[in-house]
């Protein structure tokens, strides 16, 4: 072919045509071998090309861990473990109101001070009306001791009564006396007894009315107590440790008994309520771990756990209300906000591959193609695997395929164990990236 080309140019120009002949010389032999040597080494990659291309192709991965079924995921908002409301009990004017919105509030604070004026006099007054009952007490008392110095004389004079009855009777009988005169004394006698069973009620009744004027001294007692008691509601204290969420009035506003004046939230725990459908109720349980995300802190997440989960589903929607508490020392997280809760799947991590990956299948068995990447080019084996559940077109191995074995996932024609076989530039792309993930 060189000559021929050669030959073409002397033609073309005469002048140069010793020139061209002697260079000719020269360079044929060099030409000549060039041209052998390509051809050889074009023969040699076209029998190598359709060595490779009668191979089959396949796609390969990398055998993962994970959970064949995605975690339940739902949205709610976030709410303080506690929530408290702040009450007057008593009528009066706000005159003091010493925090606001967001302030943090300890356990028995004094927050809000009522105007007790009127208090003050009612107890004034009731202490002064248990004083007369105390003298009442003693006066009823006094009563007491007369009677019974009324009793004592009574009985004294009965008995001189009853002596001169009889002295008198006896005279009367030996005639020395008349008759009427002992018979007076006897009257007398009577009339003494009787004075001494009126003296012995008298006193009775002195005691009764001394017992009656203790019992009112208790019931006044009692009426300064609820006096004061409603004087400390003029003063209002923190029930509990939390950051004030809600201030419904200002100092100066008249207020009635039941006004709300303080809202009060405990944010050591924060809870989140979110609603999940009847048929995932089976795996979620008291005291179980989830993880929960805030769109308030993107990078983070928290751990919570299931503390409540209603008995009551929605009749309409079938969605039951659980109840999740995260905790919150740091006070960071707040209230109201957008929390998604991730209820994992309760079955443990086992080996997922695509169904693809599966042949000859046979109840719980499959085969599966392993690759073995040590050969040139790359071979396959065959494995036997126990299979699980399946799910988004994927499939549990239960067993027969070990975590970071290298399996094929689809082949271009049917394969054989030992078969050799050549890799897709998929198979490279998903197996690094798997790999990658793992290391993670």
């Amino acid at each position: 072919m060189a000559l021929k080309k050669l030959a073409i140019l002397v033609s073309k120009n005469s002048k140069a045509s010793l020139q061209i002949l002697l260079l000719g010389g020269l360079l044929i032999p060099t030409l000549v071998g060039c041209e052998e040597r390509l051809n050889s080494s074009a023969e040699a990659q076209s029998e190598n090309g359709s060595e490779e291309t009668s191979l089959p192709k396949v796609q390969s991965a990398i055998a993962q861990q994970k959970f064949l079924k995605n975690p339940i995921t739902q949205k709610g908002d976030t709410a303080p473990q506690q929530v408290v409301s702040l009450r007057s009990q008593v009528e009066g004017q706000l005159e003091q109101l010493t925090v606001d919105v967001g302030d943090s509030v300890k356990k028995g604070e004094v927050l809000v001070q009522l105007n007790d004026n009127l208090l003050q006099t009612n107890i004034a007054e009731a202490k002064a009306e248990l004083a007369s009952r105390f003298a009442q007490v003693n006066w009823a008392r006094n009563q007491v001791k007369n009677a019974k110095i009324q009793l004592e004389q009574a009985q004294a004079q009965a008995q001189q009564a009853q002596a001169d009855a009889r002295r008198l009777r006896k005279l009367a009988e030996q005639g020395a006396v008349p008759e009427q005169e002992a018979e007076v004394a006897q009257t007398e006698a009577i009339v003494a007894q009787k004075q001494v069973r009126a003296a012995r009620e008298q006193i009775q009744i002195e005691k009764d009315a001394v017992a009656t004027a203790q019992e009112q001294v208790q019931v006044q007692r009692s009426i300064i107590a609820q006096a004061k008691e409603r004087l400390s509601y003029t003063t209002l204290k923190s029930p509990i440790t939390g950051v004030v969420l809600e201030r419904a009035t200002d100092p100066g506003n008249l207020i009635q008994p039941g006004d709300e004046v303080l809202r009060i939230g405990n944010f050591e725990k924060v809870k989140v309520r979110v609603t999940v459908s009847e048929l995932a109720l089976s795996e979620i349980d008291p005291g179980q771990q989830v993880e929960v995300k805030l769109d308030a802190f993107p990078n983070a997440s928290f751990t919570g756990t299931v503390t409540r989960i209603s008995p009551a589903a929605n009749s309409q929607t079938r969605q039951v209300p659980v109840e999740v508490t995260l905790p919150n020392p740091t006070g960071r997280i707040g209230s109201g906000l957008l929390a998604r809760v991730s209820f994992p799947r309760q079955t443990a991590e086992q080996v997922v591959i695509p169904e693809t990956a599966l042949q000859q299948q046979n109840n719980q068995t499959a085969t599966v193609f392993t690759l073995n990447t040590t050969t040139q080019p790359p071979t396959v084996e065959a494995q036997t695997v126990q299979i699980g559940d399946r799910a988004n077109n994927q499939v549990e191995i239960l067993s027969g395929l070990p975590p970071q074995t290298r399996y094929i996932v689809r082949s271009s024609s049917p394969l054989n164990s030992g078969d050799a076989v050549r890799l897709s530039a998929l198979s490279t792309t998903s197996g690094q990236s798997e790999a990658m993930t793992n290391d993670q």
